[in-house]
């Protein structure tokens, strides 16, 4: 590469990175809020927390990277329109393309990204998470040290402890287990502590007594202890091996999944729909890169030029990002439409090409995306008699709320 486009590589790969790290701070800000049930219910720990929220950060990585590449290219070309360097490298006799080299090689580098994340880094982060999930919620001991709660952790089994105290010792425990129909068994003790061992975990109580009641009739025996441990791991639920979602399995579960699997056979439709979006995914680096030269990558000497070129380059960049999210519900139903999902991607670079070589022909009148933003300025001014209308609405609503 040129001194220009190590230039230009380095500044849309600066603002990608900083663009694609604030999407993924807000991606995972919103899954630690809807994980936060963890810490204020499941009595997990923050480290737990994070791990859980962390693991659930590529699933969405496929889809953030492409749009990360859009917003940086569309801003380092619309800055450097405002700061006429695209006039200078027009009037120097540069085409397009030489903005297009370092771009595309970026969108490259992003693509193989994506790939990467789709088929790798996704699958393996959301079986971890499975088997954390797994963890916490078959985990009793995050069940029962909830003070002031009756918990439940299986059918039958019901534990109470009044308080925990800050060195961890448990108070006013109750332990009910009627889960054997021809004895109910319960444990109450005024004191206890959590002992862990290898990979058992006991409850070690104090000053309580055993209240044994048989299913015949006969007079509840009670026995009293002093100290009395209870192994735990024996109330856990017993989990059962889940079948993978489309999303938790790799490339070759996707392609040639088990015969024998229950979730291939009942639901094809849903790993065909998931293989096919991670196989064409990674051309949308390219189609936004391509969308963005087309529309703001030309030389403009005017500020509602530029906007307008922005506004139809996101426009057409969304119309096609959400078409192929919901081309990939329907590849779910019909296998036909299989296509559908490669030709959106396709299309946005071919028709980005056909304009970009279109406004490179010198012809008198305006270049078609001139044509396109004067489409925008047209719809804006549709909308703008009735700005005045919005303008007393809101001011009326805000005189109610008063």
């Amino acid at each position: 590469m040129n001194t220009f486009s190590r230039y230009l590589f380095r500044q849309v790969a600066g603002a990608l990175l900083l663009i694609l790290l604030s999407l993924a701070g807000v991606v995972w800000i919103a899954l630690a809020l809807r994980e936060l049930e963890l810490v204020t219910t499941e009595g997990q720990n923050a480290w737990v927390f994070v791990i859980m929220t962390t693991l659930a950060l590529p699933n969405l990585l496929g889809l953030i990277a492409p749009i990360a590449m859009l917003i940086a290219t569309i801003h380092t070309l619309n800055r450097m329109s405002g700061d006429s360097e695209l006039i200078v490298l027009t009037a120097s006799g540069a085409s397009i393309w030489t903005l297009a080299r370092p771009l595309l090689l970026l969108a490259l580098l992003v693509a193989i990204g994506v790939a990467f994340v789709n088929h790798i880094g996704m699958p393996w982060s959301l079986q971890m998470l499975r088997a954390y999930a797994i963890e916490v919620h078959t985990d009793l001991i995050s069940k029962v040290l909830q003070p002031g709660q009756f918990s439940s952790p299986e059918r039958n089994l019901t534990i109470h402890i009044r308080d925990r105290t800050y060195n961890g010792e448990l108070r006013g425990i109750l332990l009910q287990d009627a889960r054997n129909a021809e004895q109910t068994m319960a444990y109450l003790a005024d004191r206890g502590v959590l002992s862990k061992q290898d990979e058992s975990t006991f409850l070690v109580m104090f000053d309580g007594h055993i209240v044994r009641k048989t299913a015949d009739g006969d007079a509840p025996q009670i026995i009293t202890f002093e100290s009395y441990a209870i192994d735990l791991n024996r109330f856990e639920p017993k989990s059962e091996g889940a079948v993978l979602k489309p999303r938790e399995r790799y490339f070759s579960d996707l392609a040639w999944p088990d015969p024998d699997d229950p979730y291939a056979r009942h639901r094809p439709g849903h790993l065909r729909a998931e293989l096919h979006e991670r196989l064409s995914s990674p051309l949308y680096p390219f189609a936004f890169v391509m969308i963005a030269l087309a529309f703001v990558g030309q030389a403009r000497s005017t500020r509602q030029g530029r906007m307008e070129g922005l506004i139809m380059a996101f426009v057409v960049a969304a119309m096609i990002r959400l078409g192929g999210l919901a081309v990939n519900n329907l590849v779910a139903i019909r296998a036909s439409t299989v296509p559908l999902l490669y030709l959106l991607p396709l299309g946005g670079i071919v028709l980005s090409y056909v304009v970009i070589r279109m406004n490179a022909q010198p012809r008198g009148g305006a270049t078609v995306s001139d044509r396109l933003a004067q489409v925008v300025s047209a719809l804006r001014a549709m909308c703008a008699p009735w700005a005045p209308a919005r303008s007393v609405v809101r001011a009326a609503r805000r005189q109610g709320a008063r």
